[in-house]
């Protein structure tokens, strides 16, 4: 059984992927709100993207929360792709979107690969085994 602190830090890691995820399906209803006919297939599409995203990291999410071993590489895997996005908003007026995206990648990938959250997550550290 994983300490306390380290199941307290796998659930802030869960809330956070709950958070992104919700942004995602609402920008998914924003995408939906604003199609033009002109635009109409790619609307859609964009919009299916971002709730199927919004429900994969939601799943994630709530797998982490709950110590399950499956969810760690998608986690990571989605805040390396908010950590990309962070990077395309730099500079100008738009940096802080790149402040709102990152910040949370950080503390999740932080939070999912320190060794103790290894070990909650795996039942040991993988790198122990010859």
């Amino acid at each position: 059984m994983p300490d306390p602190t380290t199941l307290r830090l796998l659930r802030v890691a869960g809330a956070l992927c709950l958070l992104e995820a919700a942004a995602l399906a609402g920008m998914g209803v924003v995408e939906l709100a604003s199609l033009v006919a002109g635009r109409l297939v790619l609307g859609v599409t964009t919009a299916v993207f971002l709730f199927a995203y919004a429900a994969g990291l939601a799943a994630a999410g709530l797998s982490i929360a709950r110590v399950r071993s499956w969810a760690r590489a998608p986690v990571v895997l989605s805040q390396l792709i908010a950590l990309g996005l962070a990077w395309s908003f730099t500079g100008g007026g738009t940096t802080w979107v790149a402040v709102l995206l990152a910040v949370p990648a950080v503390v999740v990938v932080v939070l999912v690969v320190r060794p103790a959250s290894t070990s909650a997550l795996y039942g040991s550290d993988p790198g122990d085994s010859p």
